[in-house]
């Protein structure tokens, strides 16, 4: 299940950790379900160190706040540090971390996914290189990396380590998801879109033909979440913020003509109607959440794992069916849906942090691997979850996973856990709704993973240059392109090309390319 599947040490700290909690169903921060333990590490005063974590708004009221709950007590009670966590908007999170950053109280460990950022941070000089300590303080993680010399390449730059990672399990791996309407489908007697035109035709048919009987011209064919532009990119083979090899020579995706054609493909939904409008204002996605839970939409440009909306979905409409679709092809062929590389989470070290913080972090990021992953991830034996065939951990309640544990997986920055996608149905409660979104959860993972998904070189340029030249340039070009997208006859696709290509050029983008291909030619070795 993971290399050092269900360590002895972590069963036994489990269950010492659900004595004081098993007596008890009650949900309430700080009752005698609050998990209770006696895993800490020596006696006596901890160092204390903060972290940053995501908000993604998951957290139940009942539960506390993302600072503070069931889990946050958890770890400070077991744990080797004391951490104080510090929430960050999804959406949001680099530009708040850069602006705590920029004002002196950015939290001790700050995590990405994106190296990208990762490199930025080091280069502004904002975290610090971390060789040594790892070889002079941890254990766990020293032995776990040198096992996985696959991982180096990600916490590397500029020749040093910036970052400690881990492994992703295969569900990690897999990114975004697409959702139809199966039984819309049906209902209209139309056959799944294998193709961009046949997906425009599907969704004007969902627009036109009064998918949910209701007698009213009321349901939207396409919404998304926040990796719904991304979906689009990848019919057509790029993505604004990766580097492409194009007949050897390395050029970034915004200013490839594949770029173009995703634009003109977005804008022809956009002006069909066949995407919400209003998404440009629907920054936390709630609207389009809503429209898809309670039967007013078709298609969901989203993640693989969309259980919480699945079953909101089925209390709405107890007849819905929604099913995984593959991406479509385009003139390009058929490429895969954005996945992610073999590392996890990147948790750099600000470079403001003393040794003795330093070597606090590293023993709790230790101590996290180790024994405090699987209670992020899956609660309390016996409480949350019992083991199956004394590997697989199956879900008791799933409504009570859902409220008490479901939101903690945030506060696992380095874990030792894979699984496999067969696996789901014994994972899950056994409840007839949970078994059937296990089921589809197995064939979402495992259509999310059939395409490749291309990706030309394993990193992006990390200089300094790059970082600073794309940090100024994403928004100009997303303001054209939103321009492009939503203002009819304003702009099209072709002068918002020319406009991205003349600003790139403008901030020195040829020089980038010069020296992007300088770095590749030095470092391909390293990128494969």
């Amino acid at each position: 299940m993971y290399k050092h599947a269900w360590k002895p040490v972590l069963a036994v700290s489990l269950s010492l950790a659900v004595l004081g909690a098993c007596s008890s169903n009650s949900a309430n921060v700080g009752s005698s379900a609050s998990p209770q333990g006696s895993t800490a590490a020596s006696a006596g005063p901890k160092k204390e160190i903060s972290i940053s974590v995501f908000d993604r708004g998951t957290v139940p009221a009942e539960e506390g706040s993302y600072e503070n709950n069931r889990w946050t007590k958890w770890i400070n009670e077991n744990a080797p540090a004391k951490v104080t966590w510090v929430p960050v908007p999804r959406g949001q999170a680099q530009q708040k971390l850069s602006t705590l950053i920029a004002s002196g109280s950015a939290p001790d460990l700050i995590w990405e996914y994106d190296r990208n950022y990762i490199a930025q941070l080091a280069n502004q000089g904002a975290i610090q290189p971390i060789d040594g300590y790892i070889e002079k303080y941890s254990t766990t993680l020293k032995k776990y990396l040198s096992e996985h010399p696959e991982l180096k390449s990600a916490m590397t730059i500029n020749g040093k380590t910036y970052a400690i990672t881990t492994s992703r399990s295969v569900d990690g791996i897999a990114n975004h998801g697409i959702w139809i309407r199966q039984d819309w489908l049906d209902k209209l007697g139309l056959k799944t879109p294998t193709t961009t035109e046949e997906l425009v035709e599907v969704a004007k048919k969902f627009k036109d033909a009064d998918p949910d009987g209701n007698g009213k011209a009321d349901t939207v064919p396409i919404v998304f979440n926040g990796n719904a532009i991304q979906i689009i990119r990848a019919f057509f083979s790029v993505n604004e913020n990766q580097w492409y090899l194009e007949d050897g020579k390395m050029k970034f995706g915004r200013t490839l003509d594949r770029y173009k054609d995703s634009i003109a493909y977005q804008k022809s939904l956009f002006d069909q109607g066949l995407l919400d409008k209003e998404y440009i204002t629907d920054s936390n996605f709630q609207r389009a959440r809503q429209m898809w839970t309670t039967g007013k939409a078709g298609i969901y440009f989203s993640s693989w794992n969309m259980e919480n909306e699945f079953k909101d979905l089925k209390k709405n409409v107890p007849d819905a069916k929604m099913v995984p679709l593959e991406p479509v092809a385009s003139k390009y062929g058929k490429n895969g849906l954005y996945q992610e590389l073999p590392a996890n989470i990147l948790v750099a070290f600000n470079s403001q942090m003393k040794e003795d913080k330093i070597e606090a972090a590293i023993k709790f990021l230790d101590w996290m691997i180790e024994k405090g992953d699987m209670v992020m991830k899956y609660g309390e034996e016996n409480v949350h979850y019992k083991l199956v065939d004394n590997v697989i951990p199956q879900k008791l309640d799933a409504d009570k996973f859902r409220k008490e544990v479901s939101y903690a997986n945030e506060y696992a920055i380095v874990s030792d856990f894979s699984l496999k996608a067969e696996w789901f149905p014994a994972m899950a409660a056994q409840d007839a709704e949970s078994q059937e979104y296990a089921k589809l959860k197995t064939q979402s993972l495992n259509t999310a993973l059939k395409n490749k998904y291309r990706r030309d070189i394993a990193f992006n340029p990390d200089f300094a240059e790059a970082s600073q030249l794309i940090a100024t340039f994403h928004p100009i070009a997303t303001q054209i392109e939103v321009k492009a997208v939503t203002g009819g006859s304003a702009m099209t696709p072709e002068t918002a090309m020319e406009e991205v290509r003349k600003e790139w050029k403008r901030l020195g983008g040829d020089n980038v390319e010069k020296l992007a291909q300088e770095w590749y030619e030095k470092n391909k070795a390293f990128l494969n």
